[in-house]
């Protein structure tokens, strides 16, 4: 299949809105950009509240666009309770980009969607990857250790912490710690720093034998420190996941990861669907509060119906 000429930031905001708001059609204008796909370097970065996780993508923002680099951005954003969109801090944070034809930053609302990533991240990125972006950093709301969708959508993977959170490995153990490929000690200029380090240290060396490398960096990201060692850390993960058994896994980890989510909408539509036919849920719910049927069979009536 030859290119496709790349699209202008306009129709790409125009189409990354449509799917977002599932609009007919977008997807199939997707579906002819896939091809385009497969290029670009996901970084997820993802971490504690008031972690500083958007002052460390502005700090990488900048690092890679003096680089040289093309940069996509996608911010998720808590969602509004009165309008149901994006508040859009994370957006307004990075306002001084906002100018740069080399960046191009989209927040998304959570849509009460559960492990800190939007509906419509991965339609999203695949758009920026066609549009040529060669790195793109998805930042997620930081609701904490919920947080593992990330490495579903990312190469590689930055969870970033602080110190002073009281403590720190409890508000960072469970599933956050484990999908980390790189740890970041944000504000490394608050006491607590080192003994911060230590224990994510002394976490790392619990994990079982032949478990990946995972580096820890320091930053103060409000003052660009130690962002080129982040970004070399990040660079370093790169290279040893390219080609090797660990990323293809990976890759199709990804992958499996977007087919399930595809499917589970596409069945709980179909099931509402398959609900409203016969009334809706809450008249299949009364007649199960009524005893005129069981749930079990009700819920096997419906599921037949949408796997016919």
């Amino acid at each position: 299949m030859p290119p496709m000429p790349p699209m202008d930031v306009r129709t790409a905001a125009r189409l990354m809105r449509d799917l977002d708001d599932r609009i007919p059609g977008a997807i199939d204008r997707l579906k002819a950009l896939y091809p385009q796909t497969g290029r670009g370097f996901i970084i997820g970065i993802t971490g504690n509240p008031g972690a500083g996780k958007s002052t460390v993508v502005d700090g990488l923002i900048d690092f890679y666009r003096k680089a040289g680099k093309r940069v996509g951005v996608v911010a998720v954003d808590p969602t509004s309770p009165f309008s149901g969109g994006a508040i859009l801090g994370d957006r307004i944070r990075m306002q001084r980009h906002a100018t740069d034809d080399g960046v191009f930053i989209r927040s998304l609302a959570t849509r009460g969607h559960m492990g800190g990533l939007s509906r419509s991240t991965a339609d999203v990125v695949a758009v920026l990857d066609a549009m040529g972006f060669e790195i793109i950093l998805v930042e997620t709301v930081g609701v904490g250790q919920d947080e593992v969708d990330i490495v579903s959508q990312a190469h590689t993977a930055v969870v970033v912490t602080v110190p002073g959170l009281g403590d720190e490995i409890q508000a960072i153990k469970a599933g956050i710690l484990e999908i980390a490929d790189v740890l970041v000690v944000n504000k490394c200029d608050r006491e607590g720093a080192d003994r911060t380090v230590r224990d994510l240290v002394g976490m790392l060396e619990l994990r079982p034998a032949g478990a990946p490398d995972v580096e820890i960096v320091r930053t103060v990201a409000s003052r660009s420190e130690g962002i080129g060692e982040l970004a070399a850390a990040i660079d370093r993960h790169h290279t040893r996941m390219q080609g090797s058994p660990a990323g293809a896994e990976r890759e199709a980890r990804r992958a499996e990861a977007q087919l399930r989510e595809l499917l589970q909408e596409r069945f709980v539509g179909a099931a509402d669907r398959a609900l409203a036919a016969r009334g809706g849920l809450r008249a299949l719910a009364q007649a199960v509060a009524e005893r005129r049927t069981d749930p079990y069979t009700a819920a096997e009536e419906v599921a037949a119906t949408v796997l016919r």
